[in-house]
């Protein structure tokens, strides 16, 4: 008979590697046709920036030709850049926000 020695085995438990999401950019695309006030408004009221920062980007991509808007995970730049173009077609302009992969 067994003195009441047991052995015990430690658990292995293992925790799944979990990586970040990937990052994708939101491009503000400059056109020569919809109006700055109106590019403006657009990235108050989509994107929730400041007025004074809505203008710094709006004159970025009117001088650069693009401008990042914001970083942020696939389906919510996705849906960010469909929301503002979308928007901008209802008014009637040309206005495009884009998205990309962030390197």
């Amino acid at each position: 008979m067994s003195n009441g020695d047991t052995t015990l085995t430690p658990k292995t438990s293992t925790k799944p590697k979990l990586e970040r999401p990937k990052l994708y950019k939101v491009l503000l695309v400059n056109d020569d046709y919809t109006p700055r006030e109106f590019v403006v408004l657009v990235l108050k009221a989509v994107f929730r920036m400041a007025e004074e920062t809505s203008y710094r980007v709006m004159m970025t991509a009117h001088k650069m030709g693009t401008c990042v808007v914001v970083i942020c995970t696939r389906d919510i730049a996705e849906t960010k850049a469909k929301e503002a173009t979308d928007l901008a077609k209802e008014a009637g302009y040309p206005l495009l926000f884009q998205t990309e992969p962030e390197e």
